[in-house]
């Protein structure tokens, strides 16, 4: 096997192609540019929805609606699976707790609990909003939940 040696397929390593260097050069003058224009001008780009100058179609329409973006609020979901994991009997699961136990990033500012998996632990809930399904899950398994948003 030593006398293997590897080799590129044919086409695979190509010269780069160098222009604008003198006219003997095959690619002087224009260097593919072609004569005049805005592509031939140094910096001669234009931008997503250019139009030739026309107004274009995105500031000719009106902006109509309502968004919610600005006000929307992010939570972080947390599944009963995972608690179930990390979490021993008589617990409180909160967001400090949560973080701790790396189930959350510092980052997330609001929690969600979530009903996914089952629950044989008694644990003290209190998170941001909590799913039908957890809460019942939570509440037959002996446990409490309180929740501070809505």
């Amino acid at each position: 096997m030593s006398g293997l040696v590897l080799t590129a397929p044919a086409g695979a390593n190509k010269k780069k192609r160098i222009v604008g260097r003198g006219s003997s050069s095959g690619r002087g003058t224009t260097s593919g540019k072609g004569n005049k224009g805005q592509q031939a001008r140094s910096g001669g780009k234009t931008y997503i929805g250019f139009e030739g100058g026309q107004m274009p179609l995105y500031r000719r329409i009106a902006r109509r609606g309502f968004s919610n973006y600005p006000y929307r609020k992010e939570y972080a979901t947390v599944n009963l699976v995972n608690i179930a994991a990390k979490f021993a009997d008589g617990e409180t699961v909160n967001r400090e707790t949560l973080i701790e136990k790396g189930l959350l990033k510092k980052s997330a500012l609001l929690v969600k609990i979530l009903g996914n998996g089952d629950l044989d632990k008694k644990l003290t809930v209190s998170a941001d909003k909590v799913s039908a399904g957890a809460k019942e899950k939570i509440e037959k398994a002996g446990g409490t939940v309180t929740v501070s948003g809505e």
